[in-house]
C-alpha cells in the first residue's frame, strides 16, 4: 500500500458514527457533535486529494502548477493577471506565486512582463502551450471528479454544494478571529 492509497474498500470499518459514541463514553460531557461531520469531510478531502495527484501525475502535472494555469485560463481572454491578482486567487503568498510562475515560465507555459512603462506590476500571460495544457488536464480533471460523486442525484448535489459553501464560508469567519474562552 503506498502512502496515497486509502487502506479501505467500501464502506469504512470505523464510522464517525462510532468515534463519536466512543468518545461520549470516555468523556462525558466533552461535545462530540462535530465529530460525524469533519470525520467524513476529513477522509473525503484525503480520498479526493489523493485521487487528483495521481491523476495529476499520470497527466505531468503537478497541483500548483495546475492551480496557476486555472486561475489564469478562468480569467478569461487574453488569459493574464497580474501577481497580485493571483496570490489573491490562489490563497498563496507572494514568494509562492513567484515560485509558481517562475517554474510555469521556464515549461513555456506561461509568459511575464511589467504591466507597463514605470509600473512595478507584473503581468502573467497563459501561453498557447500552457493553454493546450489546462484545456486537456482540466477536462480529465473534472471528468473524473464528476465520476466520484456520481452516486449523488443532481438535487442532492446542489442542496450539499450550497451547505458546504455555507459551512466554509462561517468556518472561515470563525477561523480568522481568536478564540473566545
Amino acid at each position: 500500500m503506498t502512502e496515497d492509497s486509502y487502506p479501505f474498500d467500501g464502506p469504512s470499518p470505523y464510522p464517525a458514527s462510532e468515534i463519536a459514541r466512543a468518545w461520549e463514553r470516555e468523556r462525558p460531557g466533552t461535545p462530540t457533535d462535530s465529530i460525524e461531520i469533519v470525520t467524513p469531510l476529513w477522509r473525503l478531502a484525503k480520498l479526493f486529494a489523493d485521487d487528483r495527484r495521481r491523476l495529476l501525475a499520470d497527466l505531468g502535472i503537478d497541483p500548483a502548477t495546475l492551480d496557476l494555469l486555472s486561475v489564469l485560463r478562468r480569467s478569461g481572454p487574453p488569459y493574464e493577471l497580474t501577481t497580485r491578482e493571483l496570490v489573491r486567487r490562489t490563497l498563496v503568498t507572494a514568494g509562492a506565486i513567484s515560485q509558481r510562475v517562475g517554474r510555469a515560465e521556464r515549461a513555456g507555459l506561461v509568459a511575464r512582463r511589467t504591466e507597463g512603462r514605470g509600473s512595478r506590476a507584473v503581468l502573467v500571460t497563459l501561453t498557447d502551450q500552457g493553454h493546450a495544457l489546462i484545456e486537456q488536464t482540466v477536462e480529465q480533471v473534472l471528468t473524473r471528479e464528476s465520476s466520484l460523486v456520481a452516486s449523488l442525484s443532481p438535487a442532492d448535489r446542489e442542496v450539499l454544494a450550497i451547505q458546504l459553501q455555507n459551512l466554509l464560508d462561517d468556518v472561515q469567519q470563525k477561523v480568522a478571529r481568536p478564540v473566545e474562552g
